[in-house]
C-alpha cells in the first residue's frame, strides 16, 4: 500500500456533471414583514451538518450529511450521502423580505427528528423533519436509491407560529441583528441567540414543536440585571447599549443543564453568558493573547470569528482575530473553578499572513481554515494546535482553476480540443457552462435541465453559428478558418471560466467529528479533501515547504530521505523548465505509442538550447549533493509502482457476516462517492504522469552529465541505463494510460446493442460474472473508470478492505478513501494479473474505449496479452470487422493456458476431459462467431482448430460437422461434401449426409446432389433418400425423381425402374388427383424405359405386396397401445414384375388418366380402381376405345362395353337435342369408322355406326356381342336395326329366334323361321351364313326345333296369329318333305 502522508490533503470537486440539483422552491411569507430601509446585505455563507452515526458502518446515516448555502433571503439545503443516492434531496427556502444572518442556519438531531433552525434579520424559523432511521423499518438499507428527509418538506405549513416567528423591533432601532446562533435544548425548545445591533444579545425561544406554548424573548445585557419577559418586551424599558459590545460571532454550548452563549465582540473581548442564570459569567480580552498589539485596542474588530469544539479534556474555543496584515488563531480551553466560576486556559496561538479569512473549523486537535488571497485564489490549510511547536501549517492542494488558455497542437482541431477541455470530468460544472451559454447566446433561449450530450451539441451549435454569422467572405484559407475557430471558441471558453470562478468561490469549511470527512463548501458545489499520498505530496508541495522538509515517510533512512528530497527538488526545477510545447510533445509521443525515452531526450535538448535561467546549472549543482541517486530513484519507482501479486477482491481469511456484506454493498456507492473516488484516481495519475515524465528527463540529464554528477561511477550509470530508465518509461506509460481512461467518457448504448452484447456474453458463459453486472445507479455520462468502479470494482474493493473486520468498525474517512483509491488504481493497473476493467468495458458495450485501452498498452505491457487480443476481437466483432476479429482471436489462442481471464473463459466449457484448453477456447469463439452470424469466419477458425485436434477424434468430428454446416448454409456444396467425407465419426457423417440431401433438395440443387461420388456412402445416400421419399408428401417433395436420377446417373436401370414404379404405385394410392394420375403415367413410362434398356432376362423388378412396411434407417422403435414394443412385422411375400406386367399397369394408368381428363370428378376414384372398375368408369364416361383397350390387355369380357354403348345409342335414339349435343364430346374421343358419309349424319347415327364398327372389329364366338346388344335393345323395347339383325342372322339365327321368343316378338320370330327354312331350302342361304343349302351331297343341316315348337305352340294359342301359324306350319311341312326326299337319295347312293 502506498504511503499516506497525514500532513497534506488534496481537494477533489464533488460536483455532479450531468445536471444541476433539482431544487424544490418553498416560499415563506410572514404577515407584516416588509423589506427594511437601508437594505442591509449579509455575505453569502455555507455550512454542513454530519449525522451522529455517519461514521457507523451498519447505520442508515453512514457517510450522510446535510450542507447548505445562504444568499440574501434564500437558503439552499441539500442532503447528501456517499453510500446511496438520495431522492428529493434539495430544497430552496425563500424567506420573503428577510436576509439570512451569518451563522443563521443550524441543524440538530434528535431521536426521531432532524430540526433545522434558521435566523434572519426579521424572523426565526424551525423545520422539523423525520429522522432517516424513522423513514426505514429495516436497519439495513440495500436500495440504490432512498428518500431524503426533505421529501415531504412541502407538506409543512412553514407560515404557522410553530414554525416561523417575527423578531420584535425596538423603539428607535431600525437596525437588524448582525450575527446569530441557535440551539435545541434537551427539552426540545428552540433558542435563537441574535446579536443586537446596539450591543447585547437577544434570545428568542420557541416551545417544543409538539406542545402548545408562547414565544419568549430574553435580552442579555452587560449589567448583572436582566429582565425576563413573557411575550414581547416593551421598548420603553430597554436601556441603551454601547456599540463596543456588539457581538461579531456567537457560539452556544450546553453544559451541565445550562446553555452557555459565547460572544466575540467588537471590542476584541470574549464574553460568556449563562442562559439559565441570565448573567455574564466570563469576560476576557483577546488582545491579551496577541503579541505586539499596541494600537489595536483603538481599532474595532470586524472580521473576528469564534468556534467551539468538545474534547476529552473539556470545551475548546478558538478565536480568530482579524488584524490588518496578519491574523491570529488563539485556542483556549474553558476551565471551571469553585462557586461556578469559569476561566480560560491558553492552549496555543497560531499565526497566519493570509488577508481574508472565509471560514474555519475547529476539531479537538486541528484547526482547518480557508482564505481568499489578493488574487482571489482559494487557500486551505490546517494545523495540529496541540503538537505543533514550529507553527507550521500543513498544505491542502486546492483544485486549480482551469487553464486560462487552451494549448492547441498543429495537428488538433480547435473545436474538438475546446470541447474536450470544457466537457472533461475535471474542469467545469454543468451550471457554469449553462450560464455561459445563455450569456453567449444573449439569453435568446432558456436551457431546461439539459443532458450532458445535448449541452455539448448546444454549445457547438451556438459557437459555430456565431462564427458563421460573423463571416463576410465566401472563401478563405484553411488557416484563416482555423484562426477564426480559435477566436470564437476562446471567447466562449473565457465566458465559462468566469462563471466557473464564481461557482468555485469558497463559502465555508466543515470537518466531521465522527469520520474526519472534510468538506470545502463553495458557491456552486461541494469539494472533498482527501489525504495526499507521499509521492504526490513531495511533488506538489510549495517550495518553502519542500525545502523545510526534514523527513519523508517513504523511507526511514535519513541519508536516503535527504537524497530523496534533493532529487524531488531537482524534479521540481525540471518541471518548471518544461515548456508547454514540449509537454505537448511528450503527450503526443505517449498518445501515438512512440518511445517516451526519445521524447524525453527531445525535451532535454530543448531545455539545454533555451536555458536562459541557468536551470540546468542549478539542477547540476543539486545533483552533486545527492550521494546515492540510483537508490533514491529506486525508492521513488517502487513507491509509484502499483503492481501487486495479490488478487484484489479475493476472499480474505474471514468472510464478513451477512449484515456487513449488505452494508458493504452500499458503502461509497452513491454518484457523489463514485465521482470523488474516480476523480481522486484521475488526479493521482495526472500528478504521477508528470512526476514520471520529469524523472525520465532527469535520468536522461544524468546520462548526459555522466561522471560529473555520479559519485558511484560506471556501475550506477549502467544500472540507470539498463534498469531505471526502462522502469521509469514503463511507469510513465502506465500512468498515462490510467490518466487517459480516467478522463475518457463512457458512451450511452442503445438497448438493442446491450441485448445483443448480453447474448454474446451468454454464449461465452460470462454473463453471470460480477464484473459484468450492468446496473447503473449514477446518471450518465460518466467516465469509464466511474462505470467500472460502480458496476464491479467497488464491491471487490470493499470486500478486500473489510474481509477481516467486524461490523462495528468505525468509518474513518482518510484511511478508507486512501485504501479505496489505491485498490481501484491497482485494479486498473495494466501490469497486474486482474483483468476486470477490460471485462467491464466489454460487458457495458464500451467498444471504442476498449479499443483505445488495448491500443495504448499494446507495445509495452506484457501482461494479459492474449486477453487483450480477445477483447480487441470482441470490439472488431461489434464494429462489423470480422476478419480483424478473427485475427485477434487466433493471436489470443497461444495464451489460453497462461492467463486467468482466458482460463476462466475455457473453464466453464462442458467438454470431455480429454479436450485441451485451446480446443475449448476455439469452441467458445466458434459459438460466438456463429451467434454474430459470420459463417465464413467460423469455417476459417474451425479449419485452424482441426490442426490442434489431431489426436482428439470427437473434437475433429465436431469441427468437421461445423465446417460442413456453414459451407452448406453458404451454398458451398462441393466444400460441404468434402467436409462431410472428412468427418471421422460415422454417426455425425450420416447426420451431415442426411442434412446435405434435405437442403439440396429444398434448394432444388439436384445436379450437385446426384453428381457427388459418395465413396463408401452409396448405400447410405440411397437409404436416406428412400427414407425421405417414403416419409414425406409426394407432391411437395421430389425425392423419388432424385433417387431415379441418382440411379440413372450410375446406370443402375433396374433400381431406377423400381423407384419409379414404387412412385407410381404410391401416387395411385395417395394422390387421387389429375396431377397424380399424370405423374403416375410418367412414372410407369419411365419404369418401362428403364427395363427396356437392360437385357430381357434381367428386365424385372420386385413389387412389395400390399401392406408392406418400409423400415426407415434411424426410425425409433414403435410401441403398441399398452406401451410395449410391438413385435417384428411379418415378412410378406413379394411379387416379381416383368416387362409385360409393367406394360399392363401403364395401360391401365393411362386409361385412368384419360378418364380423369374427360371427367375430372372421377379422378378421385379412378386412381385406385381395378381394371374391371376402370372399364366400367370408362364405359360410363363414353371412352369406349380405352375401355376396349383395357379389356383386351387384361383379357376381360367385352360384354359390358357393348352393353354400355348400346345403352347410349338407346338414349340418343329417344333423347332430345341436348343429349345429341352432349354425345358429340364422347363420340369425338372414340375412333369412328373411316368411311366418309356424303350426307350429314346425326349423333345417333354416329353412335350406331360406332356400335356397328365395334361388332365388326371385335368378333366373338357364337355372336355373343351381337346377342348382348340385341338383348339390351329388346329389353328397352327398341326395334332392332336391320343391319344388326342381318349381321346376327349370319352368325347365329337360332339365338336370334330365341331372343325374339324371349321378348314375345312372334311375328318377327315367325318371319325369321320362314326365312331360315327358305335359306335351308336354297333361297337366300347366304344371308344366314349357310354355305350350302339342303341337298343329297351337302353336309347335314338342322333347325332349332325346340324354339320353333315354342313358336308354333304360342301361335296356335292365339286366334289372331292363326294365319302366321299356318304359314309356318306349311313351310315346315315343305321342308320336311324335302328332307325326307334327300335322305332317301343319300341312302340310295350309299
Amino acid at each position: 500500500m502506498a504511503a499516506v502522508l497525514e500532513r497534506s490533503f488534496m481537494e477533489i470537486c464533488g460536483f455532479e456533471r450531468e445536471t444541476l440539483h433539482k431544487f424544490r422552491d418553498v416560499t415563506v411569507t410572514l404577515p407584516g414583514v416588509s423589506a427594511l430601509p437601508g437594505g442591509v446585505k449579509f455575505p453569502d455563507s455555507a455550512g454542513a451538518f454530519h449525522y451522529e452515526e455517519s461514521g457507523k458502518l451498519l447505520s442508515v446515516t453512514s457517510n450522510r450529511f446535510i450542507h447548505w448555502c445562504t444568499s440574501g433571503d434564500r437558503v439552499q439545503l441539500v442532503e447528501q450521502s456517499l453510500d446511496t443516492n438520495l431522492l428529493n434531496n434539495a430544497v430552496r427556502l425563500q424567506l420573503s423580505h428577510c436576509s439570512v444572518l451569518p451563522g443563521g442556519v443550524h441543524v440538530h438531531e434528535t431521536l426521531n427528528s432532524v430540526v433545522i433552525l434558521v435566523s434572519t434579520n426579521q424572523s426565526v424559523h424551525r423545520l422539523v423533519l423525520p429522522h432517516p432511521t424513522r423513514m426505514y423499518r429495516s436497519e439495513l438499507v440495500t436500495e440504490l436509491h432512498m428518500q431524503s428527509i426533505f421529501t415531504d418538506v412541502g407538506k409543512l405549513s412553514l407560515q404557522d407560529p410553530a414554525h416561523s416567528v417575527l423578531i420584535p423591533s425596538s423603539v428607535g432601532n431600525t437596525g437588524s441583528p448582525s450575527t446569530s446562533s441557535a440551539w435545541l435544548s434537551q427539552s426540545g425548545e428552540a433558542h435563537y441567540a441574535l446579536a443586537s445591533p446596539a450591543g447585547g444579545i437577544m434570545v428568542v425561544s420557541l416551545p417544543p414543536h409538539d406542545t402548545q406554548g408562547s414565544v419568549s424573548v430574553v435580552e442579555l445585557k452587560r449589567s448583572s440585571m436582566m429582565q425576563r419577559l413573557s411575550g414581547w418586551m416593551p421598548s420603553s424599558i430597554r436601556g441603551e447599549q454601547s456599540p463596543a459590545d456588539l457581538a461579531l460571532s456567537l457560539a452556544v454550548r450546553e453544559l451541565e443543564e445550562d446553555s452557555f452563549i459565547f460572544a466575540l465582540c467588537q471590542d476584541h473581548k470574549l464574553r460568556m453568558w449563562s442562559f439559565r442564570e441570565q448573567s455574564c459569567l466570563l469576560e476576557a480580552d483577546m488582545l491579551d493573547y496577541m503579541p505586539s498589539c499596541r494600537g489595536l485596542k483603538r481599532l474595532s474588530g470586524q472580521g473576528h470569528r469564534l468556534r467551539l469544539s468538545s474534547s476529552p479534556s473539556g470545551l475548546c474555543l478558538c478565536v480568530y482575530l482579524a488584524v490588518p496584515q496578519r491574523g491570529q488563531f488563539t485556542v483556549l480551553q474553558l476551565a471551571a473553578t469553585d462557586n461556578s466560576r469559569y476561566s480560560l486556559d491558553h492552549v496555543s496561538s497560531l499565526f497566519t499572513t493570509q488577508e481574508t479569512l472565509v471560514d474555519f473549523s475547529l476539531t479537538p486537535t486541528d484547526i482547518w481554515a480557508v482564505w481568499v488571497d489578493d488574487s482571489n485564489t482559494t487557500v486551505v490549510k490546517y494545523i495540529n494546535f496541540a503538537h505543533n511547536t514550529a507553527g507550521q501549517w500543513n498544505q491542502v492542494f486546492v483544485q486549480p482553476p482551469p487553464e486560462e488558455e487552451v494549448h492547441i497542437g498543429v495537428d488538433q482541431d480547435p473545436r474538438e480540443t475546446y470541447l474536450d477541455v470544457l466537457f472533461s470530468p475535471l474542469h467545469f460544472t454543468a451550471s457554469a457552462i449553462v450560464k455561459a451559454l445563455q450569456i453567449y447566446r444573449r439569453g435568446s433561449e432558456r436551457i431546461i435541465d439539459p443532458s450532458w450530450d445535448s449541452l455539448k451539441k448546444e454549445v457547438t451549435v451556438a459557437v459555430e453559428s456565431e462564427l458563421q454569422s460573423s463571416v463576410t467572405e465566401f472563401e478563405f484559407s484553411q488557416e484563416e478558418y482555423r484562426q477564426l475557430q480559435v477566436e470564437f471558441w476562446s471567447k466562449f471558453y473565457a465566458c465559462c471560466l468566469q462563471y466557473q470562478e464564481v461557482q468555485s468561490l469558497p463559502l465555508g469549511l466543515t470537518v466531521s467529528q465522527n469520520t474526519g470527512l472534510v468538506l470545502l463548501l463553495k458557491k456552486g458545489f461541494v469539494s472533498f479533501l482527501l489525504p495526499c499520498f507521499a509521492v504526490d505530496h513531495l511533488y506538489l508541495s510549495y517550495d518553502e515547504y519542500l525545502f523545510s522538509e526534514e523527513e519523508t515517510p517513504i523511507t526511514d533512512d535519513q541519508d536516503l530521505g535527504r537524497d530523496l528530497l534533493q532529487l524531488v527538488q531537482c524534479l521540481r526545477l525540471v518541471s518548471d523548465a518544461v515548456s508547454g510545447e514540449m509537454a505537448y510533445e511528450m503527450e503526443k509521443a505517449l498518445e501515438h505509442l512512440q518511445s517516451p525515452e526519445r521524447a524525453a531526450e527531445l525535451i532535454l535538448e530543448d531545455m539545454l538550447s533555451n536555458d536562459n535561467d541557468n536551470v540546468i546549472e542549478d539542477v547540476q549543482n543539486k545533483l552533486q549533493d545527492i550521494r546515492n541517486p540510483t537508490a533514491a530513484m529506486m525508492v521513488l519507482l517502487r513507491e509509484m509502482d502499483l503492481e501487486t501479486d495479490s488478487d484484489v477482491g479475493g476472499e480474505g481469511p474471514l468472510r464478513p457476516g451477512l449484515n456487513l456484506r449488505l452494508s458493504l454493498s452500499q458503502l461509497l456507492g452513491s454518484s457523489s462517492a463514485v465521482s470523488v473516488v474516480c476523480q481522486a484516481v484521475c488526479h493521482m495519475t495526472m500528478t504521477r504522469t508528470l512526476f514520471c515524465r520529469d524523472l525520465l528527463i532527469l535520468q536522461k540529464l544524468y546520462l548526459r552529465f555522466g561522471d560529473n554528477v555520479f559519485l558511484g561511477g560506471g556501475a550506477q550509470m549502467l544500472q540507470l541505463q539498463q534498469d531505471l530508465i526502462p522502469r521509469s518509461s514503463n511507469l510513465l506509460s502506465s500512468y498515462y494510460l490510467l490518466k487517459r481512461i480516467s478522463q475518457s467518457m463512457a458512451s450511452s448504448v442503445p438497448i438493442d446493442i446491450i441485448d445483443a452484447n448480453l447474448q454474446h456474453l451468454t454464449v461465452l458463459e460470462l454473463s453471470d460474472t460480477p464484473a459484468f453486472s450492468t446496473n447503473r445507479s449514477v446518471m450518465s455520462p460518466q467516465t469509464v473508470v466511474e462505470l467500472f468502479y460502480q458496476t464491479g470494482a467497488r464491491k471487490l474493493i470493499m470486500s478486500q478492505i473489510y474481509s477481516q473486520q467486524q461490523g462495528n468498525s468505525q468509518l474513518h474517512w482518510s484511511h478508507m478513501i486512501s485504501n479505496v483509491v489505491v485498490l481501484l488504481a491497482q485494479l486498473l493497473w495494466p501490469s497486474n494479473p486482474g483483468f476486470q476493467f477490460p471485462e467491464c468495458l466489454m460487458a457495458n458495450c464500451q467498444y471504442t474505449q476498449l479499443q483505445e485501452y488495448v491500443r495504448l498498452i499494446g507495445p509495452w505491457c506484457q501482461v494479459n496479452i492474449g486477453s487483450c487480443r480477445f477483447m480487441l476481437g470482441q470490439c472488431y466483432l461489434a464494429n462489423g470487422e470480422g476478419q480483424k476479429a478473427l485475427q485477434c482471436f487466433q493471436e489470443a489462442a497461444t495464451e489460453v493456458e497462461k492467463e486467468e481471464f482466458l482460463m476462466k473463459l475455457t473453464g466453464t466449457e462442458e467438454e470431455e476431459a480429454a479436450s485441451t484448453p485451446r480446443l475449448q477456447y476455439y469452441n467458445k469463439v466458434l459459438r460466438l462467431l456463429e451467434d454474430v452470424g459470420l459463417p465464413e469466419l467460423v469455417i476459417q477458425l474451425a479449419s485452424l482448430a482441426i490442426t490442434e485436434a489431431v489426436s482428439d477424434v470427437n473434437s475433429q468430428a465436431a469441427l468437421w460437422t461445423r465446417i460442413f454446416k456453414h459451407h452448406l448454409d453458404l451454398g458451398h456444396n462441393s466444400e460441404a461434401y468434402e467436409a462431410l467425407t472428412q468427418n471421422p465419426d460415422s454417426s455425425m457423417q450420416l447426420d451431415c449426409l442426411r442434412q446435405l440431401v434435405v437442403v439440396l433438395c429444398e434448394r432444388s440443387q439436384l445436379q450437385d446432389l446426384v453428381q457427388f461420388s459418395y465413396v463408401n456412402l452409396h448405400d447410405e445416400v440411397v437409404s436416406i433418400i428412400e427414407s425421405r421419399a417414403r416419409g414425406l408428401d409426394l407432391l411437395a417433395h421430389n425425392y423419388y425423381e432424385l433417387l431415379y436420377a441418382f440411379h440413372i446417373n450410375r446406370h443402375n436401370y433396374r433400381k431406377s425402374g423400381t423407384v419409379m414404379f414404387e412412385f407410381g404405385m404410391r401416387l395411385g394410392r395417395e394422390v387421387r388427383t389429375l396431377l397424380g394420375l399424370q405423374k403416375q403415367v410418367n412414372c410407369y413410362l419411365a419404369a418401362l424405359n428403364c427395363l427396356r434398356l437392360i437385357r430381357p432376362e434381367y428386365a424385372w423388378i420386385v413389387q412389395p405386396a400390399p401392406g408392406a412396411v418400409y423400415e426407415r434407417p434411424g426410425a425409433s422403435p414403435k410401441r403398441n397401445s399398452d406401451g410395449d414394443f410391438s413385435s417384428e412385422p411379418v415378412k410378406r411375400q413379394v411379387d416379381i414384375l416383368e416387362l409385360k406386367d409393367l406394360e399392363k399397369e401403364y395401360i391401365l394408368s393411362r386409361s385412368r388418366l384419360t378418364l380423369a381428363q374427360h371427367h375430372p370428378p372421377s379422378a378421385a376414384i379412378a386412381g385406385g380402381a381395378s381394371s374391371e372398375e376402370t372399364v366400367a368408369l370408362l364405359v360410363q364416361t363414353g371412352l369406349f376405345d380405352s375401355a376396349l383397350s383395357v379389356c383386351q390387355t387384361f383379357k376381360l369380357n367385352l360384354t359390358s362395353v357393348f352393353e354400355g354403348l348400346t345403352f347410349k345409342c338407346i338414349k340418343l335414339q329417344f333423347g332430345g337435342e341436348e343429349s345429341q349435343n352432349e354425345a358429340w364430346s364422347w363420340l369425338a374421343v372414340n375412333q369412328l369408322s373411316s368411311v366418309v358419309n356424303t350426307k350429314e349424319s346425326s349423333a345417333t347415327d354416329e353412335a350406331w355406326q360406332l356400335l356397328s364398327s365395334y361388332l365388326d372389329r371385335y368378333p366373338s364366338a357364337n355372336g355373343q356381342h351381337h346377342r348382348c346388344v340385341i338383348n339390351k335393345l329388346l329389353s328397352h323395347g327398341v326395334p332392332l336395326p336391320d343391319w344388326l339383325v342381318k349381321s346376327y342372322k349370319e352368325v347365329d339365327a337360332a339365338s336370334l329366334l330365341r331372343l325374339y321368343l324371349n321378348f314375345d316378338l312372334l311375328d318377327a320370330a315367325a318371319e325369321l323361321v320362314l326365312e331360315y327354312v327358305d335359306a335351308l331350302l336354297g333361297r337366300g342361304h347366304q344371308y344366314f351364313g349357310i354355305e350350302r343349302p339342303l341337298s343329297a351331297t351337302s353336309s347335314s343341316v338342322w333347325l332349332p326345333y325346340t324354339s320353333i315348337d315354342q313358336l308354333l305352340h304360342t301361335l296356335n294359342e292365339t286366334q289372331t296369329n292363326s294365319s302366321i301359324y299356318n304359314k309356318v306350319r306349311d313351310k315346315l311341312d315343305d321342308y320336311h318333305k324335302l328332307v325326307e326326299q334327300t335322305t332317301k337319295r343319300r341312302l340310295v347312293t350309299r
